[in-house]
C-alpha cells in the first residue's frame, strides 16, 4: 500500500472516478482540515463525517501525491502507535511499509496501491496487506484505497480495518479443530481396526445376522473417519501445510483402484458404475499426487452413485485438453443440482434446502475438498447440470511432459 519514490503520472486515457476535496475552516482531524463535498450538500451539514472519522475504530490515512503522510485519524494513530508529529509529512515507504499476505514489499513496484489508484483512478476495495514500520507492530488490514482530486493535487485515501484479531481467534479455531479431529481419529482407527479383526473370524467364526450387524458398524465407523480425515484436510489447507508429492501415475490404473474401492457402494444403490471404454489402454500418464487425485476422483464418484436413482449409471471417461493438461470427467444419470444451489455447490458445508438433499445427508466438504486439490495441481474444475437427466462434473489435471 506504500507508494512509490516520486509522483505517479496517471494512466493515459484513465476515467476519473475521484472524491473531490476542498479547503474549509473547521478540522476535520488533526493534521489537516479537509472534507469531501458535492454540489447538492455544503460542509457545514456534514458534521457527521468529522465524527465519524475521530471515532472510527478503522484506521484512515491520506497520502498527498508525493506519497507523503498528509493526514491521519486516532485509530490510524492507535494502529501503528505512531506520534501524531512524528508522521505528519513522511513518506509512506518509511512508515506504512506495505506488504501482501507473501511478505513481497509493495512501495516502489507496480503492484503498489497507491501507484494503481493513482494510474487507473479508480478505488481498490478490500485489499488485504501487511502495514506496520516495524515487525513488532506489524498487522494484517483489509484495506480500501480511493483516489480523491485536491486543489494541491491528487491526494489518496486509505481506510483500514484490522484484521489480526480476527486472524488469531481464526488460528485458534483452526488449532482447536485439527486437535479435536487428531483426538478422534486414533479411537476411530482402534474401532475399525478390531471389528476388521472380527469380520475375519479372527475371534470366532460369526453368525449371518452378526456379520450383516457388524458390516453396519463398520460402514458407520469408516464415514466417521472420512469427517474426520476431510475436516484436517480443510484445517491444514487452511494454515497453509497444504502437501503434494506429485509423481508419475497412470490414469487407468488410477481409475480402476477408485472403480473396484466404490463398486459395493454402486450395487448396493443399483448403480452401474464403469470406466470409459474410450479410454485407451495406454491411457495418460499424469503428474500429480496420487493420493490426493484418488481423493478427487473418490468424493466425485460417490457424490455421482448418491444422487443416481435405481437402475442409473456413472460414467468416468478422459480426454486430451491441451498440450500440458488432460480433461477428465465423471458424469450421473441422476436428479441434477437445482439451478438455485449451483453457485454454492463448491462452498465449504453448503447444504441444499432441496427435498433430496436432507434424505441424503452428507456434511459439505467433498466437493470444496476436490476443487481445492484441482487448483493445487495448476488445474479447474467446473460442471453443468440438468434437472432429472444427471449432471457431469469436468476437471483439468496436468500430464507428463
Amino acid at each position: 500500500m506504500s507508494g512509490c519514490k516520486h509522483p505517479v503520472e496517471a494512466a493515459p486515457g484513465a476515467q476519473s472516478n475521484m472524491t473531490p476535496l476542498s479547503e474549509e475552516p473547521g478540522p476535520l482531524g488533526t493534521a489537516s482540515n479537509t472534507q469531501p463535498i458535492s454540489s447538492t450538500s455544503q460542509p457545514a451539514n456534514r458534521w457527521y463525517l468529522e465524527a465519524g472519522y475521530v471515532n472510527t475504530p478503522h484506521a484512515i490515512i491520506t497520502l498527498d501525491e508525493h506519497s507523503h503522510i498528509f493526514d491521519m485519524n486516532p485509530a490510524a494513530l492507535t494502529s501503528f502507535s505512531w506520534a501524531h508529529e512524528d508522521a505528519i509529512g513522511k513518506h509512506c515507504s518509511q512508515l506504512m511499509k506495505c506488504k501482501n499476505l507473501n511478505g513481497t514489499a509493495l512501495c516502489g513496484i507496480s503492484g503498489c496501491p497507491f501507484t494503481r489508484v493513482i494510474q487507473q483512478k479508480q478505488p481498490i476495495g478490500q485489499e488485504e496487506l501487511i502495514m506496520g514500520p516495524v515487525s513488532d507492530h506489524s498487522h494484517e488490514f483489509t484495506t480500501t484505497v480511493i483516489p480523491l482530486d485536491h486543489q494541491r493535487g491528487t491526494h489518496v485515501l486509505f481506510v483500514a480495518h484490522n484484521m489480526s484479531a480476527i486472524k488469531v481467534a481464526n488460528r485458534v479455531r483452526a488449532n482447536f479443530v485439527s486437535m479435536v479431529s487428531h483426538e478422534l481419529r486414533t479411537p476411530l482407527n482402534s474401532v475399525h481396526g478390531f471389528i476388521d479383526l472380527l469380520l475375519q473370524g479372527q475371534m470366532g467364526e460369526l453368525t449371518k445376522e452378526q456379520h450383516k450387524y457388524l458390516g453396519y458398524a463398520q460402514e458407520g465407523v469408516q464415514q466417521l473417519v472420512s469427517i474426520v480425515e476431510d475436516i484436517l484436510f480443510m484445517t491444514r489447507s487452511d494454515s497453509g501445510q497444504f502437501e503434494m508429492k506429485r509423481q508419475e501415475v497412470d490414469f487407468r490404473v488410477l481409475v480402476k483402484q477408485i472403480v473396484d474401492s466404490l463398486q459395493p457402494q454402486a450395487l448396493k444403490a443399483d448403480v452401474a458404475l464403469d470406466l470409459d471404454k474410450d479410454i485407451p489402454t495406454l491411457s495418460p500418464i499424469l503428474y500429480v499426487d496420487p493420493q490426493r487425485m484418488k481423493q478427487v476422483l473418490n468424493n466425485l464418484v460417490t457424490n455421482a452413485i448418491k444422487y443416481s436413482p435405481p437402475g442409473g449409471a456413472v460414467a468416468i471417461h478422459a480426454s486430451p485438453y491441451n498440450e500440458r493438461f488432460v480433461m477428465i470427467s465423471v458424469s450421473d444419470s441422476g436428479y441434477g443440482i437445482p439451478v438455485e444451489d449451483q453457485q454454492h455447490i463448491f462452498e465449504r458445508f453448503y447444504q441444499s434446502n432441496h427435498a433430496l438433499q436432507s434424505r441424503m445427508g452428507g456434511y459439505g466438504l467433498g466437493l470444496t475438498i476436490a476443487k481445492l486439490i484441482v487448483e493445487q495441481h495448476g488445474g479447474e474444475i467446473w460442471f453443468d447440470s440438468v434437472i432429472d437427466k444427471g449432471t457431469r462434473f469436468y476437471f483439468t489435471v496436468p500430464v507428463l511432459a
